[in-house]
């Protein structure tokens, strides 16, 4: 693994727009952040009402802000490791040994390095996002993707993964003018045994969905402003 660091890319600020994540610079934006994008899915919706309703409240927001709590300091660890810089704290044990698994596949397969959790958008797209690592992968440049689960997850399962790998390639060609077909998800999972699975992707088989769902978040956002327009405070009911 050999550290070749783009850094002259723009620093993106984060604000809400309608209570979601958008990312906005001089000259870019305001645009939404690659996964408010993907939760304009109405599958994806639909399925986790369900499963909050299924499970009640309580305990889908329990379980979400650990899964969330532990993806972020997974990051943070694999951060670490790639910069091969020293942790701000030390990592809980069950958060280093879920990032074991992936620290060796990138022993085994990273090779340039050339962003890590880095800042992109696309006018194109008109998104932007933090991609996880932009490095060689099995000597070909990859966007990679860092997932923990508590099960081992079924390809059919994950298409929004793939799509957000995808927006990310082109965000990142766009920016750079380097060229990114291939993408790479390590998911660190427990159950039934712990490991880590690799789905391994092509670009050109996702942006196509990627981009059906942005133009179906603009629908979904204008509709959420003239909600919030037509509220008891607004000066045109």
């Amino acid at each position: 693994m050999k550290l070749e660091l783009i850094t002259d890319l723009p620093r993106l600020e984060q604000i809400e727009i309608a209570g979601v994540r958008h990312y906005t610079a001089e000259g870019v934006g305001p645009y939404p952040s690659v996964t408010t994008v993907l939760g304009a899915d109405p599958k994806k919706k639909e399925g986790l009402q369900k499963w909050r309703k299924r499970v009640g409240e309580e305990e889908a927001n329990k379980v979400s802000h650990v899964a969330s709590q532990r993806g972020t300091a997974v990051h943070q660890i694999m951060e670490d490791y790639i910069l091969d810089q020293k942790p701000i704290t030390k990592p809980m044990p069950v958060n280093l040994a879920t990032a074991s698994d992936l620290k060796r596949m990138v022993d085994a397969y990273v090779g340039d390095v050339k962003l890590v959790e880095g800042q992109l958008f696309s006018h194109h797209l008109r998104t932007a996002g933090t991609v996880d690592l932009v490095a060689e992968w099995d000597g070909k440049m990859a966007i990679i993707d860092w997932k923990t689960s508590k099960w081992a997850k079924k390809r059919h399962y994950i298409n929004n993964y793939f799509m957000q790998e995808a927006a990310y390639a082109v965000m990142f060609e766009e920016r750079t003018g380097i060229p990114v077909e291939r993408l790479v998800t390590a998911v660190a999972y427990d159950q039934p045994n712990g490991g880590c699975q690799l789905f391994i992707e092509n670009r050109d088989d996702w942006i196509d969905g990627f981009i059906e769902l942005r133009e179906m978040y603009d629908t979904q956002l204008q509709s959420m402003l003239q909600t919030e327009g037509s509220g008891p405070d607004s000066p045109n009911p």
